[in-house]
């Protein structure tokens, strides 16, 4: 009998552990699973492609047989005998390498992270719904499927995903979806268009509405017109002060009477990252070593494994094109053919508004505009939660857009005013495929100009080249019509004077084509000078990055690729260069040498050679290092350590105690780094200066410069010891490639790295170039790039980071470009037959 039951204990026993080790319990993954031989991830190991193979696949839904051709990097260079079979090939491909990134980011989008992890991610969801991105995706996609060239290219791409989809096994899945335990589910056209709207809320989800508000309420007009004014007194614009219009304007809305109104303040908490950007740069072949025109692309986003990007060469009737695109997104989307290439960096204009609402009752079913009661449209989101009940949230919507939080609660990010509604360009859903896909084909300059009007968010500028000979550039997007500041500020919801009047012809967005001076250029500047006769926005990526490539540009002549790689890789910065000596000099004034006022000036006007007076005005190895700095900032310099702590606290110094949130208990913003310069240049007697927070005492700008630098050194020997090479930049910045999902051990850490925020080579700690490319035009159009990373997901796979190391050192890959599926290479062994 004892036997019995032992047998049935240690039977129980058996069933409890096959159960518990199979099973996801809280963040911990079903150990069971993953550690199986059988289907666990040692199963997601690959090795490296083998030098020569030739294999071949069935895949049904293809119409034709279909050439894959892979380079030693993985690249497949796909050749199809129609469109279908050519983004069926794209999408089984890519989902092939990178379906559960794809596919995440569309959980990301759609706010369904909760269905995978639990309820830490409901906020989350319900925020990413609330700012409707499933509204602004499925609005797109009705625009993608109303062209049939388009409809057909998202149908096939999804088609093609299926089909790798469906051959997976539980032992073959990713290795994520492993970790998490769930498993993928059917691709549609749908997704892709997710996958361009999260792009949209990263590049233009941004809006200092409240803020601005804010400062108003409380400063008042004066205030704001002093230190937030419409336009910087350094600016160097993507379109040149003074390039004639070829078009003429329309008459901008009236400014309403009762514009100038302040509104009450509200507190909240985090955005998408202000240092997203991005460069790009073309030369003309007046410039050129060729004399063929040569461009060059590095978009700034937050750098991730996988990487961000996916590079393929996509070749059928009409088109043969490499470049890269985003996985889950078909066509590409930087990149060059035989007649031309293009780039793309962020505008950063104004197209997110916030208006304040009137509501009826605490029903919040009517609002008031226009005179009269208006009712709100209720949408039910469903929520699905692993391990819990799903979740129902109401969300309201006005003629303007969704009332984000209609209710009093914490807010998951600062920009959301509540009970207020959002205008947003991305909600309007446009073409953005078709806009790519004919990129793809364009063979001139007319062809890429025919192109653009289909792209409607995020807004970007748009950069070309052609074996023409022809260079140009656009900020491009759907603009709406605006009065100057409108959207500076809180709109009212009420006043439909306040309402969006209409769009921006897109023939006159701003553009410039083959300027004179032999080159184009942008760097998230402004996209023109204040002759452009409608309102974008009143703020920009500060200008030194924009002016820097300039000044390059403009000195180069006998331009080749590696000019252009070189230049993306500068590591000076303009803003130490015009900030550093004035700085020191402060801080001798501070110590009670006060030099003459002349003297002062002279070492503020910048340069090694001005410094020199400056020499001794900070005691020790800290002052000799910074005197003698040459404004890089190389991995191994000391001094852009000590520069950036103390520029940065400097800052925050003068401005925290009259606009930050602890000081007033207002969710406010510091002034542009433009108007802050100039204060700490040219007005030493600002009543800005002084902290309020210390009655009894009024600050001065050299005792703040001193206190500033005092805090820079003493956290840097905090966190590396005494003043030694320990202090180097690349340990200070200590960039990080952090994998998609956070999972520990699957990202790159402590990448060793010079640049930094507002530099060319803008490599901060989580930010900096997801794609390096320098296209040479010219009979044999021949490109060069690399991404920090690799084409496989597979944190198993060689090809996961191979790349990242080449990225490091600022060098460049040359890209394998094919003219035929034969065409001999030597970089190119192996092949892959698609049969239908």
């Amino acid at each position: 009998m004892f036997s019995w039951i032992k047998a049935l204990l240690l039977l129980a026993l058996s069933i409890t552990l096959t159960w518990a080790l199979n099973t996801k319990h809280g963040d911990a993954p079903p150990f069971g699973k993953l550690l199986s031989p059988y289907r666990g991830f040692w199963r997601n190991a690959e090795p490296v492609s083998p030098a020569s193979a030739e294999e071949s696949l069935q895949l049904p839904g293809l119409q034709q047989p279909v050439t894959v051709r892979f380079d030693d990097h993985r690249v497949p260079h796909v050749f199809a005998q129609n469109d279908h079979d050519l983004y069926f090939a794209q999408g089984y491909l890519t989902a092939r390498d990178r379906l559960w990134q794809m596919e995440f980011q569309t959980h990301v989008a759609a706010g369904r992270i909760s269905e995978i992890v639990g309820d830490k991610a409901l906020e989350y969801d319900r925020f990413q719904r609330r700012m409707g991105l499933p509204l602004g995706a499925a609005n797109s996609l009705r625009s993608m499927q109303a062209d049939p060239a388009t409809r057909g290219v998202l149908e096939a791409y999804s088609q093609g995903v299926n089909a790798y989809i469906n051959q997976l096994t539980p032992a073959t899945l990713p290795f994520e979806y492993k970790l998490l335990d769930y498993r993928p589910e059917p691709w549609k056209p749908l997704k892709c268009a997710l996958l361009l709207q999260l792009m949209a809320w990263d590049l233009s989800g941004r809006s200092d509405d409240l803020r601005m508000s804010n400062i108003l309420g409380k400063y008042g007009a004066a205030v704001v017109k002093d230190l937030f004014p419409d336009y910087p007194s350094r600016e160097d614009p993507i379109v040149p002060v003074g390039t004639p219009l070829d078009f003429k304007p329309l008459p901008a809305p009236p400014t309403p009477p009762s514009f100038t109104a302040a509104y009450s303040a509200k507190v909240l908490e985090t955005e998408p990252d202000a240092e997203l950007g991005s460069n790009n740069f073309a030369v003309s072949g007046v410039k050129s070593a060729s004399g063929y025109p040569l461009l060059a692309n590095d978009p700034h986003l937050q750098l991730n494994l996988p990487s961000i990007w996916y590079q393929v060469q996509l070749s059928a009737p009409g088109v043969n094109v490499y470049g890269v695109t985003i996985p889950g997104a078909p066509s590409v989307i930087i990149g060059f053919n035989e007649s031309v290439a293009w780039g793309v960096t962020n505008v950063a204009a104004d197209v997110m508004d916030w208006y304040e609402l009137k509501f009826k009752d605490n029903t919040r079913r009517e609002y008031w505009h226009d005179g009269r009661w208006k009712p709100l449209r209720r949408v039910v989101e469903r929520i699905r939660v692993r391990g819990r009940p799903d979740r129902l949230d109401t969300i309201l919507y006005t003629h303007h857009g969704p009332v984000v939080y209609d209710r009093a609660e914490k807010p998951f990010n600062t920009q959301t005013p509540i009970a207020h509604a959002m205008r947003w360009t991305a909600h309007d859903g446009a073409n953005e495929v078709k806009a790519f896909y004919l990129l793809n084909r364009a063979r001139s300059y007319q062809d890429y100009a025919a192109a653009l009007p289909y792209y409607g968010a995020p807004a970007q500028n748009f950069i070309f080249a052609s074996n023409d000979r022809d260079i140009a550039i656009w900020p491009n997007g759907r603009f709406p019509l605006k009065w100057r500041d409108q959207g500076k500020f809180i709109l009212d919801g009420s006043d439909p004077a306040y309402d969006w009047q209409g769009w921006i012809p897109a023939a006159h967005n701003p553009h410039v084509k083959n300027p004179a001076r032999g080159f184009v250029s942008s760097a998230n500047q402004f996209s023109a000078g204040p002759d452009y006769p409608y309102y974008l926005n009143w703020i920009y990526a500060s200008y030194e990055r924009g002016h820097r490539i300039n000044q390059r540009l403009d000195q180069m002549t006998h331009v080749t690729p590696d000019s252009l790689r070189l230049l993306q890789n500068d590591n000076l910065n303009l803003n130490a260069q015009l900030m550093l000596p004035r700085m020191l000099a402060l801080v001798t004034m501070a110590q009670g040498q006060k030099p003459a006022l002349a003297q002062v000036g002279k070492a503020a006007a910048g340069g090694a050679a001005n410094r020199e007076s400056a020499s001794g005005l900070v005691d020790g190895l800290v002052g000799k290092e910074l005197s003698s700095w040459n404004y890089q900032y190389d991995a191994d310099a000391i001094a852009p350590s000590i520069f950036d702590l103390w520029y940065s606290d400097l800052v925050k110094r003068i401005w925290d105690d009259d606009f930050g949130l602890k000081a007033t208990g207002r969710e406010m913003r510091y002034p542009a780094r433009d108007r802050t310069n100039n204060l700490i240049l040219k007005e030493d007697s600002s009543r800005w200066i002084d902290d309020r927070r210390t009655p009894g005492h009024r600050e001065t700008l050299p005792e703040l410069a001193r206190l500033s630098l005092k805090f820079a050194t003493d956290s840097l020997t905090r966190k590396f010891g005494p003043f030694s090479s320990k202090w180097r930049w690349g340990s200070q910045k200590s960039t990080d490639i952090m994998h998609l999902a956070r999972l520990p051990g699957f990202g790159r850490m402590d990448v060793d790295c010079g640049g930094g925020a507002g530099i060319v080579n803008a490599t901060s700690e989580r930010n900096g170039p997801s794609w390096r490319m320098v296209v040479s035009l010219g009979p044999q159009v021949q490109g060069y790039g690399v991404y920090p990373g690799g084409q496989s997901g597979n944190p198993g796979s060689p090809y996961y980071d191979e790349m990242l190391e080449t990225w490091r050192t600022g060098q460049l890959h040359e890209l394998v470009f094919l003219r035929s599926a034969a065409e001999k290479h030597p970089r190119v062994p192996s092949a892959l037959a698609l049969k239908p």
